[in-house]
């Protein structure tokens, strides 16, 4: 069995998703000898339609526990490998349909592991994963054989009562793993956004994890007097055994972008909420966002960590959030660790909103990414004359920076609903007590729609419309790109950030991706890419990173320069992982790249590791499969042919002359 200092045994590598590894092999001086180790296909492209197959997004983290690295897929399938060589162990179906159209994409982005102390060692189910599905099932497994847990609800599965009938079956799913907290599985969810005002509520529930027999449930929102639902939990949740708290990231009540029906600041949404994990009674409560009108909701894993705060050690929840706001508070009473303000922010919302007047900014942390845009920092890859459409488009939105209220005159949003951060999360070093988390930099236009207009709207192609039925407005979404498929503000759109917390200062900034896998004939341009996943960071001194082009990426850890690039199969947005296993470590990444963001797809689980005595990375993976590889191949070559063309030219017209 793997020791767990060397292993990965949850889903953010610890309970409390700090996804540091204290593995030192692999360092800045050797990261460039990593070769790829092995590479699984789970088929899933193959084996389902091709319109459920184009709705997939490959998010997985894998975990390793009982000597196997585990992952599902984005149907749900739980497939368990061979550490050092990627062979299929055992593989369990849940049989998830291809016909839902699940709101948020077919989605899995990990399973939970969890141990009965009070079982034999020898017993089937003593060590046990967690998983829920996208048609809201709680499945348990034996994490040796894969097999269901039969005392475990019916036959190893738990229905999960929605409690209100659905628009469609994908409006209700679960897309990320559930935790274990004093015996109790916890279970979150994801629900379709912007549909009505009366919708699912955001309920989240804890089971026993021994029966499957539900121990509570907790709404995170407090209904007196409104009219909402969801503030759901859909992004990972941490748990503090010890102190027997579990740890909720939540979401906006329904509709998203307008509040009118449900006035006041709508505790707890939009909140990082700490919990009983025995009882599901609440224990505290922060918001981090008043009255949500711009879809501000947390969207990542609650980070806990010991830190040094200038008075002395504190045991803390890091919170980092869309508007790339890191929030720092005290894990036993949620009180800010340093001063957090309310500052008044812009009003003058849409007929019938009641905005809050100030939002919660920290004053010691940073923001991790700028958050007002000027229409003088178009990005112009042409002059205007040639092309003027992201002036066009922006020209006539309100912005007056962040918190900017959704319009019918339409907003400029900046950051965008996708983050800053996303669902990837923070990474935190406890050594040198530094947070590394990937931010995204993207423009998005959002426009109120009046009720009547909106029932005869027609969708565009680019434009999200959530129709928000019961609110007397739809809304509509969309990134601002240019005609020619660019994104309307300057580069860098993806950057890796890294944080001195003690300090209260950006260390450095490194742009993450290339247009590699977008540009014509393989131009590698680095501008960045969005990034909704995430970083992990090792005691070796190194952060690795996936991105929209097809590349896991090694950092220093230290200074931010980019040391390796690993060619993927299709892109890796998903968190990597790393793990030892017989003295080797390993770096593995989910490479499926993602349908929403209109990325090539792929079904592959990929490891790298160091060479070995006699082995050296190849001279293709150091040349051509890296940024740009493929471009400079394709101009040499072409240059190659169009130099043997004009020496065969040459050639014919000497021998005529000579003839």
């Amino acid at each position: 069995m793997v020791a767990p200092a060397q292993s990965w045994q949850h889903w953010g590598g610890d309970a409390g998703g700090t996804r540091f590894a204290p593995l030192s092999e692999i360092t800045p001086a050797n990261v460039d000898r990593l070769l790829r180790a092995w590479d699984y296909r789970t088929g899933d492209l193959e084996s389902r339609t091709p319109a459920a197959a184009f709705r997939t997004k490959f998010e997985a983290t894998p975990i390793l526990v009982e000597d196997s690295l585990v992952f599902c897929t984005p149907f749900n399938e739980v497939v368990a490998l061979d550490p050092g060589t990627g062979a299929q162990r055992w593989r369990f179906d849940p049989k998830v349909s291809d016909g839902r159209r699940p709101a948020n994409r077919y989605a899995c982005r990990g399973v939970t592991s969890w141990v009965d102390r009070t079982a034999p060692a020898d017993a089937a189910c003593r060590s046990r994963l967690f998983m829920g599905t996208v048609d809201a099932r709680l499945i348990a497994l034996d994490a040796r054989t894969g097999r269901p847990c039969a005392g475990f609800g019916d036959g190893g599965e738990v229905r999960i009562d929605v409690a209100k009938d659905l628009l469609w079956p994908g409006e209700f799913q679960i897309t990320s793993a559930p935790v274990v907290g004093r015996d109790v599985v916890v279970v979150g969810s994801s629900i379709a956004d912007n549909q009505r005002l009366d919708a699912p509520k955001g309920t989240v529930r804890g089971f026993d994890a021994r029966t499957g027999v539900m121990r509570w449930s907790f709404d995170p929102l407090i209904h007196d007097g409104i009219q909402a639902g969801h503030a759901n939990v859909w992004a990972p949740m941490s748990v503090d055994d010890e102190r027997g708290l579990v740890f909720l990231p939540t979401s906006s009540p329904s509709p998203d972008f307008f509040g009118g029906a449900r006035p006041g600041d709508n505790k707890h949404a939009d909140s990082v909420v700490a919990l009983r994990a025995d009882s599901g009674t609440l224990a505290w409560s922060f918001q981090t966002t008043h009255h949500d009108v711009w879809d501000y909701d947390l969207p990542a894993q609650p980070t806990l960590a010991r830190i040094e705060t200038g008075q002395g050690a504190r045991d803390v929840v890091m919170q980092p959030t869309k508007q790339g706001f890191v929030f720092v508070l005290d894990r036993d009473t949620g009180q800010p660790v340093w001063p957090v303000e309310e500052r008044a922010v812009p009003q003058d919302a849409a007929e019938g909103e009641a905005l809050s007047p100030t939002q919660p900014f920290p004053t010691h942390v940073p923001p991790l990414l700028d958050q007002r845009f000027a229409l003088d920092e178009i990005f112009r890859a042409v002059p205007r004359a040639i092309d003027s459409s992201c002036d066009d488009q922006l020209a006539s939105l309100r912005n007056d920076g962040l918190y900017t209220p959704p319009s019918t005159q339409g907003t400029l949003f900046f950051p965008m609903t996708g983050g800053g951060v996303n669902w990837g999360g923070a990474a935190f070093d406890p050594v040198h007590q530094i947070l590394y988390a990937n931010v995204s930099r993207a423009l998005q236009i959002v426009r109120l729609i009046p009720r009547a207009q909106a029932e005869r709207m027609t969708p565009q192609r680019g434009v999200d419309i959530g129709l928000q039925r019961g609110a007397p407005f739809a809304v509509t979404r969309s990134v601002a790109m240019s005609k020619l498929g660019l994104l309307c503000n300057r580069p860098p759109w993806g950057e890796m950030v890294a944080v001195d917390l003690k300090a209260g200062r950006i260390l450095w900034r490194s742009t993450v991706g290339t247009t590699e896998d977008r540009a014509p004939l393989g131009l590698a341009f680095k501008w960045g890419t969005p990034l909704v996943n995430g970083v992990v960071v090792t005691a070796g001194g190194v952060v690795f990173t996936g991105a929209m082009d097809a590349y896991l990426r090694a950092f220093d850890a230290a200074s931010g320069r980019e040391l390796w690039q690993g060619r993927l199969p299709a892109p890796g947005v998903a968190n990597p992982m790393t793990y030892q296993w017989k003295g080797e470590q390993y770096v593995v990444i989910a490479a499926g790249g993602h349908s929403e963001a209109g990325t090539s797809l792929g079904d592959a689980v990929v490891a790298f590791r160091l060479a070995r005595d006699g082995e050296a990375p190849s001279l293709w993976s150091r040349t051509i499969d890296r940024p740009g590889g493929r471009f400079a191949g394709g101009a040499l070559s072409a240059g190659f042919v169009v130099l043997v063309a004009l020496l065969l030219a040459w050639l014919r017209w000497r021998r005529r002359r000579q003839a």
